[in-house]
């Protein structure tokens, strides 16, 4: 049974061991990310963090669609005209902070359409798969609005300055396959495998090295956030990678692959 959070608009399961799932919950308006949406997944993600209990986060959307972006249809003229920045600025950076933040591996599974800032949302996540019938746009250009600088650096990494521009001043849509070859997504499945595939990848994640997993996620987002480390952060990857040996954890990976069994982990 899953629960009900941010009003009913999200919602949470675990759909295999050590997956926590989160699914987009506003099938009625195309998941469309309103206030409530967003700050349902700030507050949600850093509960995920349970040591080792939950090691990934599955992010998804209920019916065929992930989402068609950030819902603008309930602001009036008069907000728009007076308050349209801070409307949108606070709440989505907050959730979408959240999810980049978050310690544990997380996976998108874009089970339809997303379109605008879900499609941000998507780089959030470390790996994203993908429904074969989906299609991912960023309309921008067909709203008369300019794109955050931060939002549009998550493009910049995820796929190069040339395939930012092409999503970004054609406003054209892209399908599944197309986003695969510009490197937006990591895998395609079939629309109606998407759900189970994402689960068995999910699980996939969850049964390695929970010390492994962490460290070597944080380590990329350093090292991806810096074109030049500082001395303290070296320092602290260096330390990092040094710290593996000294576990309980690499000595049971090492003693599992001897013995050709599955290994039990403790994250220590």
């Amino acid at each position: 049974m899953a629960e009900e959070l941010a009003g009913g608009k999200l919602l949470l399961d675990e759909p295999a061991e050590s997956v926590a799932r989160l699914t987009l919950n506003r099938p009625d308006s195309r998941n469309a990310l309103d206030h409530e949406t967003l700050n349902g997944l700030a507050d949600t993600m850093p509960t995920l963090d349970r040591g080792i209990e939950i090691r990934c986060v599955v992010l998804t959307g209920a019916g065929g669609i992930f989402s068609a972006g950030y819902d603008i249809g309930g602001f009036s003229e008069e907000e728009f005209e007076s308050e349209a920045e801070s409307l949108v600025a606070h709440p989505f950076a907050r959730g979408l902070d959240a999810v980049a933040s978050h310690p544990w591996p997380v996976l998108c599974a874009i089970n339809g359409h997303a379109l605008g800032g879900a499609l941000e949302l998507t780089l959030c996540c470390d790996l994203r798969i993908c429904a074969r019938g989906a299609k991912l746009g960023m309309p921008p250009a067909k709203l008369g609005l300019i794109y955050g600088h931060t939002g549009l650096r998550r493009f910049i990494d995820a796929i190069g300055v040339p395939r930012t521009k092409e999503l970004f001043l054609t406003g054209n849509n892209v399908t599944a396959e197309r986003a695969e070859y510009i490197g937006l997504v990591n895998e395609v499945a079939d629309d109606d495998n998407l759900e189970a595939a994402a689960v068995e990848l999910a699980a996939g994640i969850a049964a390695n090295a929970p010390l492994s997993m962490r460290g070597n996620k944080h380590a990329i987002d350093t090292l991806n956030s810096f074109s030049r480390l500082s001395d303290e952060q070296e320092r602290e990857l260096i330390d990092l990678r040094e710290s593996c040996f000294r576990s309980d954890d690499f000595r049971e990976g090492v003693a599992a692959f001897a013995e050709k069994r599955k290994p039990v982990w403790r994250g220590r």
